[in-house]
């Protein structure tokens, strides 16, 4: 099957990239990083049966036709908290005190629970029910055994994964570093938020945006500047940032306008492109390259084709650095406003998914311009409008891509 313009343009930005060489570091520095190899148990858990309630250690034997009126009168031995080995075996007759997390005695095969039992004097105990072998026990691995595999290279690392790790007795983990990621906005028109503005002027926006996209894909920022349209200032900043972080975004400059003039820049500094120009909308200008150690992915400034182009060459690149590739799930759905496109160019268009009493999936579409702002809040994902083809009217099956609960998968090379 054929790759698509948009995804050929794709594949050959990322099979540039290696991934970053692993590190081991302390557990909670990993939260929402990646796994960079498969974790097997070292242990089970738990590590030996214990009680699973506050009561005694018995045989199960011993309590045989016990009940409230006819109680089983043993003879308690010893006292077993979490954390201590019992002191002795249980023989018949036997029981011992025993608390949650305790290991059982040798011995013993079940809890009776505190509240079905009776004190009738120090060192004695009345068991009021009759208990089946293993009642109230956690036998050893009933969470977990030891050998088991438990989490695969690529897995994003959460506050559970972290808890079951440290349960293992592990202090640290074996992740894929964190991309530096620098960004720089170009134009004369902007100005930073807080500063006065002119009707003619535009408040910076993309270098929050950006910036918070790519901590969003797991980086770094280390970096966020904005510069006009003069070419010894960009020239000086591409150079600068560039040799500071694995990856510079930026953004605006892009297109073919007198000012547009990032393209050009990079290329007067050495930097081979990888891709320039994508057969997509909005994002059309987009490019990737490579500028000596740096990537630089090169965003059109407007703001919904700069979110566009990101979601589909800055996110992949920098999910890559950390040796993992994003599964999105795909579902169809009814598109319910026509489009009309260019029949050559894959269109990504926001909207949300509405399944209607007859059980139908249709995606509700917005307004989608590449200066828009508005159109990305809330947005469950991407209707996809495909190439090879100009009009869609309402009603027809097209793909709608999740942001949602995606896979990561490892990055086999």
């Amino acid at each position: 099957m054929s790759l698509s313009p948009l995804a050929t343009a794709r594949k050959a930005a990322l099979d540039a990239i290696q991934p970053a060489s692993p590190l081991r570091v302390p557990l909670l520095d990993a939260l929402g990083r990646f796994l960079a190899q498969d974790v097997v148990a070292s242990r089970s858990l738990p590590g030996c049966p214990v009680s699973a309630m506050d009561g005694y250690a018995v045989r199960a034997e011993d309590t045989s036709g016990s009940n409230r009126d006819r109680p089983a009168r043993l003879r308690v031995v010893d006292t077993v908290y979490a954390g201590h080995l019992p002191s002795r075996s249980l023989l018949p007759g036997e029981a011992s005190r025993i608390f949650t997390g305790a290991p059982l005695p040798e011995g013993s095969n079940a809890i009776v629970r505190q509240e079905a039992t009776v004190v009738p004097a120090e060192g004695l105990v009345d068991i009021c029910v009759s208990v089946p072998p293993g009642k109230d026990i956690r036998p050893t691995g009933e969470d977990l055994l030891a050998g088991t595999p438990l989490l695969r290279a690529g897995q994003r690392i959460d506050a559970s994964m972290l808890g079951v790790l440290a349960s293992l007795g592990d202090s640290h983990v074996l992740v894929r570093p964190l991309p530096r990621v620098a960004v720089l906005a170009t134009g004369d028109e902007l100005v930073p938020p807080g500063s006065p503005a002119l009707p003619h002027q535009v408040y910076e926006s993309n270098l929050i945006l950006v910036a918070a996209l790519a901590r969003e894909a797991g980086a770094l920022v280390v970096a966020q500047e904005r510069a006009r349209d003069d070419d010894e200032v960009l020239r000086s900043a591409l150079r600068r940032l560039a040799s500071g972080a694995e990856v510079l975004v930026t953004t605006g400059g892009a297109s073919v306008g007198d000012k547009d003039r990032v393209k050009g820049l990079l290329a007067g500094l050495g930097a081979s492109f990888l891709v320039d120009g994508v057969a997509l909308k909005p994002g059309k200008p987009v490019a990737v390259a490579r500028l000596g150690t740096t990537t630089v992915v090169v965003l059109p400034g407007n703001p919904g084709a700069a979110t566009v182009a990101f979601d589909q060459f800055a996110r992949p690149l920098l999910l890559r650095f950390q040796g993992v590739s994003e599964e999105r799930q795909r579902v169809r759905a009814r598109l319910d406003d026509g489009r009309h496109k260019q029949a050559g160019f894959t269109y990504l268009i926001s909207g949300t998914l509405e399944t209607r009493e007859d059980g139908q999936v249709w995606a509700r579409i917005r307004s989608q311009g590449a200066g828009q702002h508005l159109q990305n809040i809330g947005a469950e994902g991407h209707a996809v409008l495909p190439p090879g083809r100009a009009d869609f009217a309402e009603g027809d099956e097209v793909d709608f891509e999740r942001f949602d609960r995606p896979r990561f998968l490892p990055v086999v090379l």
